[in-house]
């Protein structure tokens, strides 16, 4: 078997025998429950992956943070999408013939399954890679309704496409056991091996690095602009994308006493809610205004919607991105969103008009321009990082969201 330092291939990495440990501070003699994200990261590294690409999940939050604050920023890449993470895992093994590290949530496995297939599958190229997969929807285990049935789905999913998995368990001895098989699986076959991670089996761990957020002052969270399209938008429909943001909108109408029926709650399909919108707008041109409200790392996620979206010649398609160049509800890594100019990209797509504003006193005047043109029509909107620590979910059904939402347009 090779040594440490021979797996590594050279970069230096701490020994399985001496470890890091996370920040969390536990009293003498006790033992945290569950996995030490800095001793996962080291068993990984020992068996030579030094590279880690993937999109971040909220169950896979603390060992996420521990990879961003101790491996170089060269040997993890965030990346745009599940599919594009394992292309960058395949390519380094190209290069290396190392074997990558890409983490996921389940509800990612979609975008995975063209590059899985077709390219790292031992019929076609035979890529190792080991896919670290954030289990939501766990049958047995309370969850959200667009993760039940992806959770519920996963392990016979992976068994269809000849991928062998392993539950990830929350001791080492038992997870070393896992990772060995894992690793031996792919050295000897030449592909891919998942590990599904259940919830709370990681052990916390806070993100230390500091990333360059949206900070200035004047600048509103991401609710209280919510709170500002509701105001100009009284009437028109609305489609939000997933994570917080459906969740501050069900929040503010809630608040204000006004009906849901006009908010379509995207709370699944990661990216794909400009183009739910533009299907709208497309099938109901006497609607004057047909909002998509985006987010940055959904954007760039399925950046690709912005050429329909721009190419359309759609009067009525209204795109507002809010980009806090993070990514809010899985731990607030980063999304690069603050080094994109989104206006000049929509442009460039061919949307008719775009503009970016960042000052509260600058977005009334902008979301009321956006509401008298004709689109397509792109605003970006910088907002603060952070969302309330009190922020609760839709109480209505995605059937009973979709129903009231079907009926309101039924009326234009």
């Amino acid at each position: 078997a090779n040594t440490c330092a021979e797996a590594l291939g050279g970069l230096a990495a701490t020994p399985v025998t001496s470890r890091p440990s996370s920040n969390r501070a536990f009293s003498s003699g006790d033992k945290a429950p569950g996995l030490d994200p800095a001793q996962f990261t080291a068993m990984l590294r020992a068996q030579g992956t030094s590279f880690f690409a993937g999109v971040p999940d909220s169950l896979l939050k603390d060992p996420c943070a521990y990879i961003t604050d101790n491996i170089p920023e060269k040997n993890h890449i965030i990346a745009a999408n599940e599919g594009t993470a394992l292309a960058l895992a395949a390519g380094h093994h190209l290069a290396t013939n190392n074997i990558a590290c890409v983490y996921l949530q389940n509800s990612g496995l979609g975008n995975l399954v063209n590059p899985l297939l077709s390219l790292c599958s031992k019929r076609v190229y035979s890529i190792p890679a080991l896919l670290l997969i954030g289990w939501r929807g766990e049958p047995g285990v309370k969850d959200e309704p667009q993760h039940n049935l992806q959770g519920e789905l996963t392990p016979p999913l992976l068994e269809k496409m000849n991928v062998p998995y392993e539950i990830l368990p929350e001791t080492e001895e038992e997870a070393s056991k896992v990772l060995e098989k894992a690793y031996d699986y792919m050295r000897r076959e030449k592909a891919p091996f998942a590990i599904l991670v259940k919830k709370n089996t990681f052990q916390k761990y806070k993100l230390m690095k500091k990333f360059a957020s949206f900070d200035s002052e004047g600048m509103l969270s991401r609710e209280d602009i919510l709170d500002h399209i509701i105001k100009v938008f009284p009437e028109s429909p609305l489609v939000t994308t997933t994570g917080f943001t459906s969740r501050e909108i069900f929040e503010l109408r809630k608040k204000r006493g006004l009906p849901h029926e006009q908010d379509f709650l995207t709370v699944g399909s990661m990216g794909h809610c400009s183009s739910l919108a533009q299907g709208i707008a497309l099938s109901k041109p006497n609607c004057s205004s047909v909002l998509c409200v985006d987010g940055d790392g959904a954007a760039i996620m399925h950046m690709g919607s912005m050429v329909t979206g721009g190419q359309s010649g759609l009067k009525n398609l209204k795109h507002i991105l809010i980009n806090n160049s993070v990514h809010d509800s899985v731990g607030g890594q980063p999304t690069n969103g603050g080094n994109i100019n989104f206006a000049q990209v929509a442009l460039a797509c061919g949307y008719s008009q775009a503009t970016s504003v960042s000052k509260a006193d600058e977005i009334p005047a902008a979301l009321q321009k956006l509401k008298d043109s004709e689109g397509p029509y792109f605003l970006e909107i910088r907002s603060l990082p952070g969302a309330r620590s009190d922020l609760g979910r839709p109480t209505s059904s995605p059937g009973q969201n979709k129903d009231a939402f079907m009926a309101m347009l039924a009326k234009l």
